[in-house]
């Protein structure tokens, strides 16, 4: 065979080695994505997907629930934003939707929708239903006048009846009835409901009359937001800063351990291979732990609070920190530190000005990018120590109720990050780059 012929026979095999790969690769995607099908579950995943449950949780985070809730054996009917005491309007006060007229109580949920407490029954008067009566009793159950085949949001047992519209909810059960009824935005965010400057704008209180005597009104305003029982905007700002301070305490704790030891790994500045084994070891070992899985050792030590997470971030980025700045010292031109020694300089002075001058890019660089990541970091590891922003939003969402206040400190944690993200990058520029000098 000749060299073109044999080279030729070479070519067509390569060719046709690739054309049953290229054919192949398709099946082999297609056999990775059953797989992924049915080992995750995907049809189980479908069948217990709740979409109401999802709709109700995104609701509840750009909206609030006004809860008339009336004690089924004293009558006594209380009114309270998101069910909260602190939410409570005073007695004898309602929103405008809700009328008292002696025992019944008349709720507008709007698009013609009218709920009706009288001593006895409850009525709910539904357009394109008709009325529904519901009767507790003294054996414990709800009597209605429901009978056959009833729609997927109406829930009838014989202890309770539910009914989910569009306009509200209405439960009804021996001891209670409550009617909640959704609306737009964050009620009670400024100002709570017992304090003077609830229901008055901006431009009351800062151009209008005195509202309350005793104070200015940018003084007691700024008061009563500051000090709102039901947002907190005090704990919140000082959460914030806790999960600020856990970040920089940690990242910069972190380069103080790591530079030194540094030095103990570096080839060049450690000839004792031992001892240089030894210290990457420890760097491989606090960072291949997980700044989570310190957190919770750290917490069974020294108990919950920020410093806890503070020193979870500082023994996982030492690690990390370490073997940067031990690599970033390996690559120090020598002829700078050779100059440095030349004037008799001790062994101190060389490190300082000969070898920190051409690392110093490379470690700020590096601390400021772990101090940005380690802002967000900081939030979840707040959660498990029991500070910062972390721990309140945790709070939120275990009550399984304010999503408002889960959206709002999500909001709070972007702002955190971007600021964080802002400030890091003008700091780089003028640190490294000496802009702005």
């Amino acid at each position: 065979m000749s060299d073109t012929a044999f080279y030729k026979a070479q070519a067509e095999a390569l060719f046709s080695r690739k054309r049953m790969m290229a054919a192949g690769l398709p099946l082999l995607v297609l056999f990775y994505l059953g797989y992924i099908f049915f080992a995750f579950d995907l049809p189980g995943l479908m069948e217990r997907a709740r979409m109401d449950n999802a709709r109700a949780l995104v609701a509840d985070s750009y909206s609030y629930k006004t809860h008339v809730t009336r004690d089924n054996a004293t009558h006594d009917v209380t009114i309270a934003i998101e069910g909260e005491r602190k939410g409570t309007y005073a007695k004898g006060t309602a929103p405008g939707w809700v009328t008292f007229d002696g025992e019944i109580t008349r709720i507008d949920l709007g698009r013609g929708h009218i709920v009706t407490y009288t001593p006895e029954t409850i009525f709910y008067d539904m357009p394109g239903f008709g009325l529904i009566e519901a009767t507790p009793t003294r054996d414990g159950g709800v009597v209605t006048n429901l009978e056959g085949d009833l729609p997927d949001w109406i829930n009838k047992s014989k202890n309770r009846l539910a009914i989910t519209t569009e306009a509200g909810r209405l439960t009804v059960t021996r001891n209670r009835t409550e009617v909640f009824r959704y609306a737009m935005g964050w009620e009670l965010f400024f100002f709570t409901l017992d304090s003077p400057y609830h229901g008055h704008g901006p431009g009351e209180i800062l151009f209008g009359s005195r509202i309350d005597p005793a104070r200015s009104n940018l003084q007691g305003a700024w008061h009563d937001f500051w000090s709102n029982s039901m947002w907190r905007h005090g704990d919140v700002a000082w959460a914030i800063f806790e999960t600020i301070l856990m970040a920089f305490l940690g990242t910069m704790g972190a380069a103080l351990v790591a530079l030194p030891m540094a030095f103990l790994a570096a080839r060049n500045f450690t000839p004792v291979m031992t001892v240089r084994f030894a210290i990457r070891r420890v760097f491989d070992f606090v960072r291949g732990v997980d700044a989570l899985i310190w957190t919770i050792v750290l917490a069974r030590a020294f108990g919950p609070g920020p410093l806890t997470g503070a020193l979870a971030i500082l023994l996982t980025d030492s690690g990390s920190f370490g073997k940067m700045f031990s690599e970033a010292l390996e690559n120090v031109d020598q002829k700078q530190i050779e100059g440095v020694q030349s004037t008799g300089a001790p062994v101190v002075a060389r490190y300082r000005f000969g070898v920190i001058p051409q690392i110093t890019p490379v470690l700020l660089s590096q601390v400021l990018y772990f101090l940005e990541s380690n802002t967000r970091s900081a939030t979840i590891i707040g959660a498990i120590t029991g500070g910062g922003i972390g721990l309140l939003l945790t709070q939120a969402i275990i009550t399984q109720k304010d999503w408002e206040e889960v959206t709002y400190y999500i909001v709070l944690i972007i702002l955190m990050v971007m600021l964080m993200d802002w400030f890091s990058g003008i700091l780089r520029r003028r640190l490294i780059k000496g802009e702005g000098s």
